[in-house]
């Protein structure tokens, strides 16, 4: 589930350009050798798996599940996936469509006429993200209730409490309130649980051994922690998964993930029809799916986040060839370790990281970055605080991050391609994030 546990944070799979060959084989010891760069820097912990032609061909768990007793990962640690769930939740609707129980120009109004503009939200807008209703997870209190059970009823006075973001159909964006009310409706039609459904038409036809909706982690059933590093790793705090339902409740494993792409697209679970309204791309989104490019090929997949966790998902339909990856803890980009396992696989030219160690500095030496930085043009105020010898920034509404220092006033943050410089006798910073470039001023 895309939480917006880091709304600075920018995941996008880059293109690049180039041809792959039909035929190939990988270097098996430079991909080992980019996890053991990852795992002996403390960059990130969790698990990867490769198919080709729906065989696994390549598998790697790094780090820990938890860090405090010292459990290593392996291939069948279980990952809270986030918003990776979006796509079993589209296939279970598409599924339902199928068996006639629903249709995609369905109003949500049947169900839930207490929503905004219910009786203009249609089942395909929910799935495309086109429906206007507020992401409820993108609220300014999000972070203080996430830990908290809610009921059904609950959520949706949430839910209504809350202006849509625009009307329906006028344009997309993402919110993770559409997976929760399709879950909802998926129960309505079914007369059926979220889980029983997703037992019935994926999890028993896929044969998933370690897939299913979370609830409180369970160490003694091999699934992990999450963290944050500040300074440190971190123990993250768990969002309570009972009213995260379709949006992004399930935990898996990357093999678990890679089989049922790989049924999904090998038109196993849903029919040829169902499948290409799923991949048909409008406003960036399909139905529990986008696009990705790789070089000169097309990708189609997911990716979440939830808490610490982080994973991504991705199929390549003409190559057969699918990668997924989870992770309980990311100090480097994950989509930087994707885009090295994919170069690594289809033998194109790749550098393995280089970490350079931080600039050591003393509690004292962090004052004069301190203070509340904004901007007209920037739309969160940045609050740089410290912790001990580590700096922090926070921005509104969002949970801390450590930066770290790599020269004279300049500070990063590698998970988010986000760098400072400060000035402080001008009482300003320079920010930098995916090519943007912006000037804060301390209040």
């Amino acid at each position: 589930m895309n939480n917006n546990k880091m709304r600075l944070m920018f995941f996008t799979l880059a293109l690049f350009l180039g041809v792959i060959p039909a035929v190939f084989s990988f270097e098996k010891s430079k991909m080992d050798s980019l996890f053991s760069v990852i795992e002996n820097n403390d960059k990130g912990m969790g698990s990867i798996s490769i198919f080709h032609d729906g065989k696994e061909v390549y598998s790697k768990s790094y780090g820990y599940s938890n860090i405090e007793n010292k459990i290593s990962a392996n291939s069948d640690t279980k990952y809270r996936v986030g918003s990776v769930s979006k796509t079993f939740t589209a296939t279970i609707i598409m599924k339902l469509v199928e068996d006639n129980k629903l249709t995609l120009d369905t109003k949500l109004s049947k169900f839930y006429p207490q929503i905004i503009n219910a009786d203009d939200i249609t089942i395909e807008d929910l799935l495309r993200h086109r429906s206007g209703i507020f992401n409820f997870t993108s609220a300014a209190d999000y972070l203080e209730w996430h830990t908290i059970p809610l009921s059904k009823e609950q959520l949706l006075d949430k839910m209504v409490s809350y202006e849509n973001s625009f009307k329906p159909n006028e344009k997309a964006e993402y919110s993770n309130s559409n997976y929760v009310l399709l879950t909802f409706v998926a129960e309505d039609v079914s007369h059926k649980t979220f889980s029983d459904l997703l037992n019935e038409y994926i999890i028993k036809p896929c044969g998933l051994k370690n897939t299913s909706i979370g609830s409180k982690i369970n160490k003694t059933k091999n699934e992990a922690d999450s963290y944050t590093k500040l300074g440190e790793w971190r123990l993250e705090k768990e969002t309570d998964l009972s009213f995260v339902l379709g949006a992004g409740a399930l935990i898996s494993t990357p093999t678990d993930l890679n089989t049922f792409y790989n049924k999904l697209f090998e038109g196993k679970i849903v029919d040829q029809k169902s499948l290409e309204l799923m991949k048909t791309i409008k406003d960036g989104f399909g139905i529990g799916l986008f696009q990705v490019p790789f070089y000169d090929l097309k990708g189609f997949g997911h990716t979440g986040g939830i808490d610490g966790f982080q994973a991504n998902v991705f199929y390549f339909p003409e190559q057969k060839v699918s990668i997924s990856l989870t992770s309980n803890a990311v100090d480097f980009p994950l989509n930087d370790i994707l885009l090295g396992a994919l170069s690594i696989y289809w033998n194109k030219e790749y550098k393995l990281p280089v970490f350079k160690k931080a600039v050591a500095l003393k509690s004292e030496d962090l004052d004069k970055y301190l203070g509340v930085y904004s901007a007209p043009n920037f739309p969160i105020k940045l609050t740089i605080s410290k912790e001990g010898n580590i700096l922090k920034g926070q921005g509104t509404g969002q949970p801390a991050f450590a930066l770290e220092c790599f020269d004279v006033n300049k500070f990063k943050f590698d998970q988010a391609k986000l760098k400072i410089e400060f000035y402080p006798d001008e009482n300003k910073m320079i920010l930098k994030q995916g090519g943007a470039e912006f000037d804060l001023k301390r209040e």
